[in-house]
Protein backbone atom coordinates (compact mmCIF):
# COMPACT_ATOMS: atom_id res chain seq x y z
CA UNK A 1 0.00 0.00 0.00
CA UNK A 2 1.57 3.56 -0.67
CA UNK A 3 1.08 6.10 1.49
CA UNK A 4 1.16 10.16 1.00
CA UNK A 5 0.87 13.18 2.73
CA UNK A 6 -2.16 15.31 2.78
CA UNK A 7 -0.34 18.12 0.86
CA UNK A 8 0.54 15.26 -1.12
CA UNK A 9 -2.70 14.25 -2.05
CA UNK A 10 -3.86 18.07 -2.69
CA UNK A 11 -0.83 18.77 -5.37
CA UNK A 12 -1.26 15.41 -6.82
CA UNK A 13 -5.40 14.46 -6.87
CA UNK A 14 -5.35 13.02 -10.30
CA UNK A 15 -2.06 10.63 -9.36
CA UNK A 16 -4.05 9.66 -6.39
CA UNK A 17 -6.95 8.53 -8.27
CA UNK A 18 -5.36 6.60 -10.41
CA UNK A 19 -3.17 5.08 -8.12
CA UNK A 20 -5.92 3.76 -6.05
CA UNK A 21 -6.91 1.79 -8.93
CA UNK A 22 -4.61 -0.17 -8.58
CA UNK A 23 -4.28 -0.30 -4.45
CA UNK A 24 -5.50 1.49 -1.74
CA UNK A 25 -3.80 4.69 -0.84
CA UNK A 26 -3.16 5.65 2.80
CA UNK A 27 -3.74 9.18 3.62
CA UNK A 28 -1.36 10.77 6.27
CA UNK A 29 -1.30 14.14 8.26
CA UNK A 30 1.51 15.06 10.90
CA UNK A 31 2.47 11.14 10.76
CA UNK A 32 -0.86 10.14 10.97
CA UNK A 33 -3.11 8.25 9.40
CA UNK A 34 -6.42 10.03 8.22
CA UNK A 35 -7.50 8.53 5.57
CA UNK A 36 -7.58 5.85 2.88
CA UNK A 37 -8.33 6.05 -0.93
CA UNK A 38 -9.94 3.36 -2.67
CA UNK A 39 -11.21 2.16 -5.81
CA UNK A 40 -15.42 1.61 -6.66
CA UNK A 41 -14.76 -1.94 -6.73
CA UNK A 42 -12.80 -2.47 -3.65
CA UNK A 43 -15.31 0.16 -1.70
CA UNK A 44 -18.36 -2.13 -3.48
CA UNK A 45 -16.48 -5.25 -1.90
CA UNK A 46 -16.23 -3.77 1.95
CA UNK A 47 -19.79 -2.74 1.59
CA UNK A 48 -20.72 -6.23 0.77
CA UNK A 49 -18.90 -7.18 3.71
CA UNK A 50 -20.14 -4.85 5.48
CA UNK A 51 -24.18 -6.33 4.67
CA UNK A 52 -23.09 -10.00 5.25
CA UNK A 53 -21.57 -9.17 8.70
CA UNK A 54 -24.90 -7.31 9.55
CA UNK A 55 -26.96 -10.25 8.03
CA UNK A 56 -24.89 -12.76 9.82
CA UNK A 57 -25.40 -10.80 13.22
CA UNK A 58 -28.98 -10.46 13.00
CA UNK A 59 -29.20 -14.28 12.04
CA UNK A 60 -27.42 -14.53 15.44
CA UNK A 61 -29.43 -12.34 17.21
CA UNK A 62 -32.62 -14.61 16.27
CA UNK A 63 -30.97 -17.76 16.96
CA UNK A 64 -29.75 -16.76 20.53
CA UNK A 65 -33.33 -15.19 21.10
CA UNK A 66 -35.06 -19.34 19.96
CA UNK A 67 -32.51 -20.83 22.29
CA UNK A 68 -33.40 -18.32 25.22
CA UNK A 69 -37.05 -18.98 24.68
CA UNK A 70 -36.62 -22.79 24.33
CA UNK A 71 -34.18 -23.30 27.12
CA UNK A 72 -36.92 -22.92 30.11
CA UNK A 73 -38.78 -26.12 28.58
CA UNK A 74 -35.57 -27.63 28.66
CA UNK A 75 -33.78 -26.84 31.56
CA UNK A 76 -31.56 -28.89 32.66
CA UNK A 77 -31.59 -30.09 35.92
CA UNK A 78 -29.41 -28.21 38.76
CA UNK A 79 -25.88 -29.89 39.34
CA UNK A 80 -24.90 -29.71 43.60
CA UNK A 81 -21.02 -29.91 43.98
CA UNK A 82 -21.31 -33.13 45.39
CA UNK A 83 -22.48 -34.17 42.04
CA UNK A 84 -19.78 -32.49 40.22
CA UNK A 85 -17.41 -34.20 42.49
CA UNK A 86 -18.45 -37.57 41.70
CA UNK A 87 -18.83 -37.23 38.08
CA UNK A 88 -15.07 -36.05 38.51
CA UNK A 89 -14.24 -39.45 40.13
CA UNK A 90 -15.84 -41.12 37.34
CA UNK A 91 -13.89 -40.11 35.17
CA UNK A 92 -10.78 -40.45 36.67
Amino acid sequence: MVTVTSAEAQNRFGELIDRAQREPVEVTRRGRTVAYVVSEADMQELMSLRRRREDATRWYARYRRNVAEQAPAEAAPTLTDADVVGLVHELR
